[in-house]
C-alpha cells in the first residue's frame, strides 16, 4: 500500500500524522510512503529524516493525494483538500463530522473510505485515539479554571 502524508494546512496545526519512525515501520513492512515536503517541520522532523527511512518526498499535497492509496492526517480535510480526495482512497484522520455538514457532504461525495480516529474502538469499547485528546482538554480546562 502507498501511504501518503500531506502537510497539515489548518491554522496553528503543527503536528504530523506520521513520524520518521512510523515511516520506517511501514517501509519495513513492505509499504511505500510519500510525504509532502515540510510536513514534519512543525513537529521537529526534517525532510531528510523521512528520506532516510525510505519515504519519497514530493512538493505538493496534490502529489501526495494523487499517489497514495491511504492518506494519514492529524486534522480533518479542509476545503482546499476536498477535490484531491478520490473514490476508494482511504483517509485516516480526525473528522469530527458533527461539527461540519459541509465536510461530511464533501467526504461522502468523494467516495473515500473515511476512518475517523475519534470512532476507533478497542476490544473493550474504549476510544484509544480520542482518550489522549480528552485528557489534554480536561487538564487544560482545569488550568484555565484556576
Amino acid at each position: 500500500m502507498i501511504v501518503g502524508v500531506p502537510r497539515e494546512i489548518k491554522a496553528d496545526e503543527y503536528r504530523v500524522a506520521l513520524t520518521p519512525g512510523g515511516c520506517e515501520a511501514l517501509v519495513g513492512d513492505g509499504h511505500s510512503v510519500v510525504v509532502e515536503s515540510g510536513s514534519g517541520t512543525g513537529s521537529g522532523f526534517e525532510d531528510h529524516q523521512y528520506v532516510q527511512c525510505g519515504a519519497k518526498m514530493v512538493a505538493s499535497a496534490a502529489e501526495v493525494f494523487g499517489e497514495a492509496e491511504m492518506i494519514v492526517k492529524v486534522k480533518e480535510p479542509l476545503p482546499d483538500e476536498w477535490p484531491l480526495m478520490r473514490r476508494g482512497q482511504i483517509v485516516f484522520t480526525y473528522f469530527h463530522f458533527a461539527a461540519s455538514c459541509e465536510l461530511a457532504e464533501a467526504v461522502a461525495a468523494s467516495g473515500v473510505v473515511a476512518i475517523a480516529y475519534e470512532t476507533i474502538e478497542d476490544e473493550s469499547g474504549r476510544l484509544p485515539l480520542l482518550a489522549p485528546m480528552s485528557e489534554v482538554a480536561g487538564r487544560m480546562s482545569d488550568q484555565l479554571g484556576a
